[in-house]
């Protein structure tokens, strides 16, 4: 059964060939992945990695939390499921005083 793995740290220079690259030193990579920021379309500098097996996982975690890649310090250990949030609050003209501030209302 395939172990997905966090990786904190990266680059922003870093890919996912690189990053799977270098998991692939530890067992089989089903899947590495930078999560990207969709704003400034770059790198938020952490991503996740899919190990083949629970072994090949925890020998990844132990020869490359803490090292080095692309000049930034790794931190590796195995990713949590994703907690429910809350809906986002807010939004425009959500209490109907408009959004941008601006103008006098003591002329109405």
């Amino acid at each position: 059964m395939a172990k997905k793995l966090y990786v904190g740290g990266l680059s922003y220079d870093t890919t996912e060939a690189t990053l799977k690259e270098a998991f692939s030193a530890a067992g089989t990579v089903e899947s590495a992945t930078i999560i990207i920021d969709k704003m400034t379309n770059r790198s938020k500098g952490f991503g996740f990695v899919e190990m083949a097996t629970d072994e090949e996982a925890q020998k990844a975690i132990e020869t490359l939390n803490g090292k080095e890649l692309d000049g930034r310090t790794l931190t590796v250990n195995e990713a949590r499921p994703m907690e429910a949030r809350a809906p986002r609050q807010g939004g425009y003209n959500r209490d109907n005083r408009g959004g941008f501030g601006g103008g006098r209302r003591d002329r109405w």
